[in-house]
């Protein structure tokens, strides 16, 4: 059995700690880091400016200070583009 390694090949800036992420298999969501914020390695991404530092290396989405998340767990997350409430078709 052929297991396909999930790699992240890019990724951008959409707002707050949300970022637009392509993988390997040419899938893309938005993803919410929000969830992740907390804890020595990652709580100083809280500050916006860090967070937006953000690069893609070794497969994934890094940050300078040495923070990373593994790609299997960020294809794995909910799209959080599709996570938003549609508007209501009920306007009376």
């Amino acid at each position: 059995m052929n297991k396909v390694t999930i790699r992240v090949v890019s990724a951008e800036y959409v707002r707050e700690y949300q970022l637009k992420v392509r993988f390997s298999d040419r899938t893309e969501k938005v993803i919410d880091f929000s969830r992740w914020l907390h804890g020595e390695v990652f709580k100083p991404l809280a500050n916006k400016r860090q967070f937006k530092r953000f690069f893609v290396g070794g497969g994934t989405v890094c940050w300078p200070n040495g923070a990373d998340i593994a790609p299997e767990t960020l294809r794995a997350t909910e799209d959080a583009g599709t996570a938003t409430a549609a508007p209501s078709a009920a306007a009376t």
